[in-house]
């Protein structure tokens, strides 16, 4: 009975009006979707309480069987599912079911738009899938009560999407939560037995928790298997049954892309059943939000967020891990330093990374999507993970030289046997974007000699081949970084006149050494170019611009380093600068050559307004002015 003195009525949290408006007006073409979704919820708090009564027994009281239940009124078209699992407080109620109680609320709403398809992939993801009851309700009573907590102190939480919901207290006899859904003229479907069962079969049946269906006054029927799906073999479960089971756990409307199931015996016991998602989800990013797999013990649920059994470069991987001999009151700081957990952490990597292999092999158009994904996480596994390095860089899909075709990406394997006769190095550039790389001018000398070079354009490319220097015994190696040697590679005419150019213009490199001082660590002829005048390469052990920016924003000191000078003597820009015999107007032509291959490598100009001055002088020079003033010295 309602205490009415007790009532309140408050709103919405904003992000939910705008949640519930999507929802109702456009999201889920496929409502039935909401059944899945109250069910899961309902198994969830079943699992929350059978953990915390093995801590506190007398939670469970002397109803120790926990089942979920439907109950079904076609003439009044009322539709609700019961659970006596957890339960919820006042308190919980309005967290829960008032807001969306997860970080990162302002990104998720970010990420809606008005594609109806793609915002109700958005849903699962969010964890927000009690909302989908007012798809098919025009009105959702929710009554509960913690487990453990007085019969008088039931809530009562009522709404009608609107804006608003009321909560007040009642006098409730049943722990556990009892959803009553008011269905819609046109949801009134829903309310028919047969449609239900056919609901709970397709989506539910895997649920550990008995289900069981009324209609009417008439007797309750079970309607699911009621039996874990990791627990039966593999040959028993079909395909789909495995997809329902990664929507039922990921809450995710879209199928997986691959998963993998194994039940190990011997010295440690369990089964592991992971999935690799179709879509990465909303907080990859963030490294301190909660990921794992479920955890179980013999069936008993522990964890919802089992961190410790894949690294962090894994935390896209979904699934379940149920073991057979870890303790019960294990708490999460010791299971990660539990030897046992270790034990099973390194099976569990290979295994995961032995999926992505195989999609890999066998579905390379699906594993070009996962890569698309979850790509740049895996890659900092290559930093993270040294006993799996050379399993995760063979992993690794790369933009090349050899493939203009942006949306195609090839291996390291790839590249390795498409080597040119001579070569020693399997050679890459970092740039900001694919435009910039492609334009590079440290890629001349490649482009002629004909030898293949990965082009790198994520933000973390630089840090992650500080931990990639080798693959399969070829080394890696950067072309905008040292000294370049491609001495015998595709041609040893050229290394020749490299070699003559050196001693023909050496007071040139002199002369520009002591113009440009504190601009440049060296200055030397390059072979590296073969059209650009010049270009600037970075000290084998500088920190490039990705690094230097990633300093900068982890508020880190950044290196005063400066980069060395290469020309290339066969340009006219460049003859031009070795006729000069006036010393401003060497100054200036040094210094805008300078500021020219800065910003071919896309680096911001120290000076803009410097750089303009120089290039009106000259620009005003070859067209005779005599107002022309000379340079003013160390501008």
């Amino acid at each position: 009975m309602n205490d009415t003195s007790n009532a309140q009525t408050l709103g919405f949290q904003a992000e939910v009006r705008q949640l519930l408006h999507l929802m109702v007006h456009s999201l889920y073409s496929n409502r039935e979707i909401f059944l899945r979704e109250l069910i899961s919820n309902a198994s969830d708090a079943c699992d929350k309480l059978r953990f915390e009564a093995l801590s506190t027994p007398e939670l469970l009281a002397d109803d120790l069987d926990l089942a979920i239940r439907i109950e079904a009124d076609a003439d009044a078209g009322v539709v609700r599912v019961i659970d006596n699992g957890i339960g919820m407080s006042r308190e919980e109620v309005i967290e829960n079911l008032g807001t969306i109680a997860r970080s990162g609320t302002a990104d998720f709403l970010g990420r809606l738009s008005g594609d109806a398809r793609k915002d109700a992939k958005l849903i699962g993801q969010f964890g927000v899938g009690f909302y989908s009851a007012f798809i098919v309700a025009d009105r959702v009573d929710v009554y509960t009560r913690r487990a453990g907590a007085d019969a008088a102190d039931g809530v009562c939480w009522s709404s009608d999407g609107q804006g608003e919901f009321s909560v007040s207290r009642v006098e409730r006899a049943e722990r556990g939560t009892l959803v009553e859904l008011h269905l819609k003229e046109d949801a009134r479907e829903f309310a028919a037995a047969l449609r239900l069962e056919t609901l709970v079969r397709r989506y539910s049946d895997h649920i550990g928790f008995p289900v069981t269906l009324r209609e009417g006054d008439g007797e309750a029927r079970s309607v699911n298997s009621a039996q874990a799906l990791w627990t039966r073999p593999r040959s028993e479960i079909g395909d789909d049954e495995y997809r329902e089971f990664y929507q039922h756990i990921a809450h995710d409307v879209e199928a997986p892309l691959a998963w993998t199931h194994a039940q190990v015996e011997g010295k440690r016991e369990y089964t592991v059943l992971m999935y690799l998602p179709s879509r990465a989800p909303w907080d990859l990013y963030q490294r301190e939000a909660p990921r794992g797999l479920k955890l179980y013990v013999q069936r008993v649920f522990i964890l919802d967020d089992a961190e410790q059994f894949l690294p962090l470069y894994l935390r896209f991987i979904r699934g379940v891990i149920d073991c057979a001999d870890l303790s019960l009151n294990v708490s999460r700081e010791l299971l990660q330093q539990d030897a046992h957990v270790d034990a099973i952490r390194k099976a569990l990597t290979k295994r995961a990374l032995d999926m992505l292999a195989d999609l890999a092999k066998n579905d390379p158009e699906a594993y070009a999507k996962a890569w698309g994904e979850f790509g740049n996480v895996l890659k900092e596994g290559l930093a993270e993970d040294f006993a799996n390095r050379e399993r995760i860089a063979g992993l690794l899909r790369f933009t090349s030289t050899h493939d203009p075709d942006a949306g195609e990406t090839v291996t390291l394997d790839t590249c390795r046997e498409r080597m040119v006769e001579g070569q020693k190095s399997i050679y890459y550039l970092v740039a900001d974007g694919a435009d910039a790389a492609r334009a590079s001018p440290h890629l001349e000398v490649f482009r002629e000699r004909g030898i293949e070079v990965l082009l790198l354009t994520d933000r973390i490319d630089e840090w992650v081949m500080q931990h990639l220097t080798e693959y399969d015994g070829v080394a890696l190696k950067d072309v905008a970084r040292g000294e370049l040697d491609l001495s015998g590679v595709g041609g040893a005419g050229a290394d020749g006149l490299a070699e003559t150019r050196e001693k023909e213009y050496r007071d040139l490199v002199k002369r520009l050494k002591r113009a440009l001082r504190d601009r440049v660590s060296e200055v030397r002829v390059s072979r590296r170019l073969t059209e650009s005048p010049a270009c600037l390469v970075i000290g084998e052990h500088d920190p490039g611009e990705q690094m230097r920016r990633i300093l900068e924003a982890t508020g880190q000191e950044v290196p005063d380093t400066r980069p060395a000078l290469e020309i290339n003597p066969g340009h006219p820009l460049v003859r031009r600068l070795d006729s000069a015999a006036s010393d401003g107007r060497f100054e200036d032509l040094a210094h805008v050559l300078f500021d020219q291959a800065q910003l071919a490598e896309g680096r911001q100009l120290r000076d803009p307004g410097a750089f303009v001055a120089r290039l009106n002088r000259l620009l005003l020079e070859l067209d005779g002015d005599p107002a022309r003033s000379p340079a003013e010295p160390g501008a």
